[in-house]
């Protein structure tokens, strides 16, 4: 079996897949064709890299081709990391699942001019060319490598496809505006202003919002707002240039927390269990957007590590069956006590589901609220702070 057949027998299996999931989203029949015609294999670089539970290690095409592959058809929630940047992930293809509901959530049609911002290997920004159509996708790249990697690889593809060396969070689209869609694919925690006035009224705009979740935004018609709903949950690359965001890898919180004691204790009554649950963490996310919550099981159960990659950290401590958590914490802020705060709101509210989550941009500042955007509970938006460490 040659390479090539090999990689499009994963393919085919990663097709399959995605059907048994159910990853293919009724509402846009056009997403297996172009996946198929425009497969990921074709915009992924010959260096990959695998977590091998300690660092980063290369798998090269030219040098073990059937684990590049692997890695690259590894599930249809799993991104494959194709550029470090001091020894961690600076740039990935995306997983299949997200790529294709992030494209649903957008909405293009025929014809729609397209703003892809953060082009990395030029994959999605194919994909949205299948489907508006020749010339109507342009794609801002921040790194000068990625942009001549991508466009080579559209060149080869056939698509008419612009891209540009800029920062998509602070300059327009390439050829100026307006456009119908943006599509970010990289996490931001506040939408920029300069975004929505480049889409015109009833336009929309899909993003990653900060570490978790990504939203779908309507620019109103009056082009004064954008407004929409959770879409799904994704973790994405951060905006290179924005606002620090917190570590979320398994070595953040020691650094945070260092040698420190516990400045405060007390028993609480949840079950840590619950932590497990993605719907409270995305409102966890949502009320304290710079608590990182690691969880791991024990033989008395889950237990939980939060900091804010800056100084403040807790610890939630299980002690097995009929007996209190624990709560220690130290730092600046009792970011513990925030946590439970907003995990009691959760409850109160009757546990809601990501997906009744949505966002409000407008000139003056961001929102995001549960339920009604207007008479439901609301938190402030914010950029969040540079680390000091």
């Amino acid at each position: 079996m040659t390479v090539d057949e090999d990689v499009a027998g994963r393919r085919t299996r990663l097709d399959a897949e995605m059907e048994r999931c159910g990853a293919w989203p009724a509402e846009s029949p056009w997403l297996p064709e172009a996946f198929a015609a425009l497969p990921r294999d074709r915009f992924a670089p010959d260096r990959l890299w695998r977590w091998d539970g300690r660092a980063y290690v290369p798998l090269d095409r030219a040098v073990d081709p059937g684990s590049w592959a692997d890695e690259l058809y590894s599930g249809v929630y799993s991104a494959a990391v194709t550029q470090l940047d001091g020894g961690r992930p600076s740039s990935s293809l995306s997983a299949p699942s997200v790529v294709a509901d992030m494209l649903d959530s957008l909405q293009i049609a025929p014809g729609h001019r397209v703003w892809d911002i953060g082009t990395g290997q030029g994959w999605t920004a194919a994909l949205a060319s299948w489907r508006a159509g020749p010339g109507l996708v342009v794609s801002t790249e921040v790194d000068e490598r990625l942009a001549a990697f991508a466009r080579a690889r559209l060149a080869a593809a056939g698509l008419d496809t612009v891209v540009a060396v800029a920062n998509g969070t602070a300059a327009g689209p390439p050829g100026g505006a307006p456009v119908d869609r943006i599509h970010a694919t990289y996490a931001v925690e506040a939408v920029p202003w300069s975004w929505v006035e480049a889409v015109r009224p009833g336009g929309r705009i899909v993003y990653p919002w900060g570490r978790l979740g990504h939203v779908a935004l309507t620019v109103a018609d009056d082009g004064r707002s954008a407004q929409g709903w959770v879409q799904g949950l994704a973790q994405f690359m951060g905006d290179r240039h924005g606002p620090a965001q917190p570590d979320t890898g398994s070595t953040a919180y020691a650094a945070v927390r260092g040698s420190a004691e516990p400045e405060a204790r007390r028993e609480v009554e949840h079950d840590l269990a619950a932590l497990d649950d993605w719907d409270l963490r995305f409102a966890l996310r949502v009320a304290v957007p710079d608590a990182v919550v690691l969880t791991a099981r024990d033989d008395d159960g889950l237990n939980a590590w939060i900091h804010d990659g800056d100084q403040s950290w807790a610890t939630f401590v299980a002690r097995g069956a009929g007996e209190p958590s624990l709560l220690l914490q130290g730092g600046p802020r009792r970011i513990g006590d925030e946590v439970l705060a907003a995990w009691t709101q959760w409850e109160e509210l009757g546990r809601p589901s990501r997906y009744n989550y949505g966002v409000t941009v407008t000139p003056h500042g961001q929102r995001a609220w549960q339920g009604d955007p207007e008479t439901g509970p609301q938190w402030p938006i914010a950029r969040l702070h540079q680390a000091t460490r």
